[in-house]
């Protein structure tokens, strides 16, 4: 089945300096796709390119078929939603939803009808005649959101639309935004730099580095397998150990690490004597009692940091240093502690070199 959207082939450079390198992306009709990465990877110019801000400097766009890379942004049926909200601020809240639509040049009473729809399904309606001076930060988001929903487009676009909110404010607009996206079957794509905002929001996760994708996959299978220690190292906390293949058996290898052998899940292209970057999740170690798994480590207690929830647990095996997130109950373990520490072959992830 051909992809609602398809980038193929393409690049984008500004000068010497290329942003965005062979791009071969296909989006689904009804998708929730986040393009994340950090600043300079090249994912705000990849919506840019969408949205016709920026034409590709090879390689095509196509929407629903059709090659769109050539048509203006008005052309598009995309409704953008930037990170500074972009309201105009001698308009009331109606006036700035109806923009778009007088632009189409709409009859009146259809313009009338879609605002006042459009107003209540993000619960603004009483506050169609404010302006945007008088209204908080997420209501003048959800006043731009609703700005790009309202001409009904084939996509909406945001750029970064949550990074100006205060932590509360912003999960609940990822909830928002997603109800939305469910009830009303849009096809959204989003850019951010927040690891936890792609896993929260999206059907698949883009991770950009340098103009390319390191991994386009669903949020759970970016964060168990990541296929890259840049992967591993930008969604979340990760211990990174390199290692040496020592055995290899039908459903495990062993990899030396720091002079002590840990067992790791047997995967394709393994080979004696191969060099490998390994990847841990701090919340798959278990401490203790509850110590469970084919590698068993004595470990010492560095350091402990309550973080209300879970405590971030460093610890030491010979040269090898590790940080595990545990529950509450680890914050009674003092410092310099020994402890035993566990976890399961499957845990540990042979990352690309």
């Amino acid at each position: 089945m051909q992809p609602f959207i398809q980038f193929e082939s393409v690049s984008k450079a500004f000068g010497p300096l290329t942003v965005v390198d062979n791009l071969d992306l296909g989006i689904a009709k009804g998708e929730f796709l986040s393009l994340l990465g950090p600043s300079g990877s090249g994912k705000t110019t990849i919506l840019m390119m969408l949205a016709g801000f920026e034409r590709p400097t090879s390689g095509t766009i196509h929407l629903g078929g059709k090659r769109i890379d050539h048509l203006p942004p008005h052309r598009r049926q995309m409704g953008v939603v930037f990170q500074n909200y972009a309201l105009f601020p001698h308009m009331t809240v109606a006036e700035n939803v109806a923009f778009p639509l007088r632009m189409q040049r709409l009859p009146r009473a259809e313009i009338d009808r879609r605002v006042e729809r459009a107003l209540d399904m993000v619960r603004l309606g009483a506050l169609k005649d404010r302006r945007p001076s008088q209204l908080s930060g997420g209501q003048q988001q959800r006043v731009a959101l609703t700005r790009a929903l309202v001409f009904e487009p084939d996509v909406i676009l945001m750029d970064e639309p949550l990074g100006a909110l205060d932590k509360q404010l912003r999960e609940h607009m990822q909830i928002e935004i997603r109800d939305l996206h469910r009830r009303l079957g849009l096809t959204i794509v989003f850019v951010t730099h927040d690891q936890t905002e792609a896993l929260t929001m999206s059907d698949r996760i883009g991770v950009f580095n340098a103009g390319r994708i390191e991994q386009l996959d669903a949020p759970h299978a970016v964060y168990d397998t990541p296929r890259s220690r840049f992967v591993a190292q930008f969604i979340g906390e990760t211990n990174l150990m390199e290692g040496r293949v020592a055995a290899l058996e039908d459903a495990t290898a062993t990899v030396i690490v720091e002079g002590l052998p840990l067992r790791v899940r047997r995967t394709d292209g393994l080979a004696l004597g191969q060099e490998v970057s390994l990847s841990l999740r701090p919340e798959r170690i278990r401490l203790g009692a509850d110590s469970v798994g084919g590698n068993l480590l004595p470990v010492t207690i560095s350091d402990c940091v309550y973080h209300g929830d879970h405590m971030r647990v460093q610890l030491a095996s010979g040269p090898l240093g590790l940080v595990a997130r545990c529950e509450r109950l680890a914050g009674d373990w003092a410092v310099g502690t020994p402890v035993t520490a566990g976890f399961d072959p499957a845990d540990l992830t042979v990352l690309a070199r």
